[in-house]
């Protein structure tokens, strides 16, 4: 039962952010390319952004209204590859860049600087990054974190590959043109488990 002095378990902070789910959660690829043949080809997950500078690549894959899987790609920056099983340690962490958390809105985003600023907690002035808007900060363990939300949202609605608010690299992946050609890649590629520990901790009867 809920107290109706406001403090039970149903009481909200009007500072308390609502939080709309994962905005983005911003990997690493060494090959944008291929990449984009997994995730839209394989896993069905629509493209729905193509950013680019003289820097990098970035592109977004929606998983659920709202909620994307974005990828940078460095371009003249070696990134050592590797492959790591899940659930097992390994020293380098090459693959993971930042995760957003999704805002409903411009007054949601500045509410979490503020609140941010509260706690003592070091975060950006808001950054209008054109399709969305952010604030930057990071946790106790150094994680980057970003919250975001959609000025113009490229999820839930129909590709419009023309559009450069949303496809705005001059010169994307070819996996990029066969979709705006086709809706899907021409080819995929093959994808194989980490290594024998991969299948030795998954297996029916493991634990962990």
């Amino acid at each position: 039962m809920s107290s109706s002095s406001g403090s039970g378990p149903t009481s909200r902070d009007s500072s308390t952010p609502i939080w709309r789910g994962i905005h983005h959660l911003a990997l690493v690829t060494t090959d944008m390319d291929a990449t984009t043949r997994f995730w839209h080809g394989v896993l069905g997950a629509r493209l729905v952004v193509t950013l680019a500078t003289d820097a990098f690549r970035h592109y977004f894959f929606e998983v659920a209204p709202g909620s994307t899987v974005a990828f940078f790609e460095y371009r003249d920056q070696p990134v050592e590859r590797y492959a790591k099983p899940a659930g097992v340690p390994f020293p380098q962490a090459s693959q993971f860049d930042h995760l957003s958390l999704g805002l409903a809105d411009e007054d949601a985003l500045h509410r979490l600087r503020d609140r941010l600023e509260a706690h003592g907690c070091e975060v950006t002035d808001v950054i209008d990054h054109g399709i969305m808007r952010s604030i930057y900060f990071t946790d106790p363990n150094g994680i980057a974190l970003e919250a975001s939300w959609w000025t113009l949202d490229a999820t839930g609605r129909p590709a419009d590959h023309a559009d450069p608010r949303f496809f705005s690299d001059p010169e994307p992946v070819p996996a990029v043109a066969e979709i705006a050609r086709a809706g899907t890649v021409e080819s995929t590629p093959r994808t194989e488990l980490v290594s024998e520990i991969t299948r030795d901790l998954y297996k029916p009867g493991a634990t962990g």
